[in-house]
């Protein structure tokens, strides 16, 4: 069967469809709140809000599964008292639609305590797994070796935005999809004990899909004024990833083209990056 991978229009949600439909989410970041509230920042949670346009989603495209491609929970190291309240009945909710799969990001630590009981929630491995030809893990680790045999894989853990600046200075940054392949003499030179041959070999040159956050409240990384060195995740800081010849995808579709020739553009200046989640780990 032809693997079929749409974006949910204007949405940063991603379905994929093969033997069954799965919705993809990813960068929820439940608590966040309560973060930037001991920060000084008193913001009322915002769960059922985003609960509410998930289920959006479900009544829309009526997947067979829902991923949550890491970073379900948002502090680290600990367990915060506002997710230990909501995560369990977000999670039952969305147990209620659909088996739920779980693929741990950096800020994940601990989310098995707050699994509900008897509910069809499966906790993937952090280096992520294959799910009917398509691989998956949230880009804080190295994938699993097994993902570099799919056809594509999907990724998240850096919130990809563009900014563009007019000539006053004043910038606008959209969330996108970012579509591009990896470095095959990177993996080979990472994945030594793996037989990496283009043909009859375990590489299958696997298209990579980097989803944006769901939670906006998370920011960005602007890919078009990001080198290696400022993106998150042995993959990038490797240069395993192919940056240059990434294709950018605005939410509602808009091809932006290549990464390269965005940043010839005035509009899509090169500036210091900065980090997007508070708390957020490499």
């Amino acid at each position: 069967m032809t693997i079929e991978i749409d974006p949910v229009f204007d949405e940063p949600a991603l379905v994929v469809s093969n033997d069954t439909k799965a919705l993809i989410i990813a960068d929820v970041h439940l608590g966040i709140e309560w973060d930037l509230y001991r920060s000084g920042f008193s913001i009322p949670s915002r769960m059922k809000h985003g609960l509410e346009r998930i289920l959006g989603y479900i009544e829309k495209v009526s997947p067979d599964r829902i991923i949550l491609l890491g970073d379900v929970k948002h502090n680290v190291p600990q367990i915060s008292w506002q997710e230990r309240d909501e995560i369990p009945y977000f999670l039952s909710v969305l147990s209620d639609q659909a088996m739920v799969d779980i693929f741990p990001g950096n800020h994940d630590g601990g989310i098995e305590y707050l699994l509900p009981e008897r509910k069809n929630i499966t906790v993937h491995p952090v280096r992520g797994s294959v799910i009917e030809d398509v691989g998956y893990f949230h880009g804080h680790t190295w994938p699993d070796p097994a993902l570099l045999s799919a056809k594509y894989i999907i990724a998240a853990h850096n919130h990809p935005t563009i900014r563009f600046t007019d000539s006053l200075g004043y910038a606008t940054v959209e969330q996108s999809w970012i579509k591009t392949h990896l470095n095959l003499q990177v993996m080979r030179e990472h994945f030594t004990s793996m037989d990496l041959r283009e043909e009859n070999g375990s590489w299958n040159d696997p298209e990579l899909i980097i989803v944006p956050s769901f939670n906006e409240l998370c920011g960005g990384v602007a890919f078009n004024e990001s080198l290696h060195d400022d993106l998150l995740g042995p993959l990038f800081s490797s240069k395993g990833v192919d940056i240059d010849n990434a294709e950018a995808y605005l939410l509602d579709g808009t091809k932006l083209g290549k990464l390269k020739n965005i940043r010839k553009m005035e509009e899509s200046r090169m500036r210091p990056s900065k980090r997007k989640c508070k708390g957020t780990k490499k």
